[in-house]
């Protein structure tokens, strides 16, 4: 009498191994939502990093043309927004910056072109 009853209770237990096709895809689902929840979350980090290095760009091309028209001793002085890069390279640390708020700028750009480009960054 103990012998199948035994046999009958390992039986029971072998079926209950294992997750259902329904558990497998609620936990494939709830990690989609997840791993989109932290793509998202990356994305806006790396757009506000852009931003600021955008923004730190274009301070640091005013600040070399401050520096420039202060050095001048000629006259007329020109106003720092009518300054081109190749004027300015000298007081840029890192030389002329290629691309400003994602717009191309050559040497021949004016100051006064790229603070505009700030209200695009």
């Amino acid at each position: 009498m103990i012998a199948p009853s035994l046999t009958v209770s390992r039986r029971h237990h072998h079926a209950d191994d294992g997750f259902t096709l329904i558990e497998l895809l609620l936990v494939i689902v709830i990690l989609g939502v997840l791993s989109a929840i932290v793509v998202f979350s990356v994305k806006g980090i790396t757009d506000k990093g852009d931003t600021a290095a955008c923004k730190t760009s274009i301070s640091t091309v005013d600040t070399a043309a401050e520096a420039y028209v202060a050095q001048l001793t000629t006259t007329p002085i020109p106003d720092a927004a009518t300054v081109t890069l190749t004027q300015i390279a000298p007081f840029l640390h890192g030389g002329v910056p290629t691309t400003a708020g994602g717009h191309a700028v050559t040497g021949a750009t004016t100051v006064g072109t790229i603070d505009g480009y700030l209200a695009t960054c």
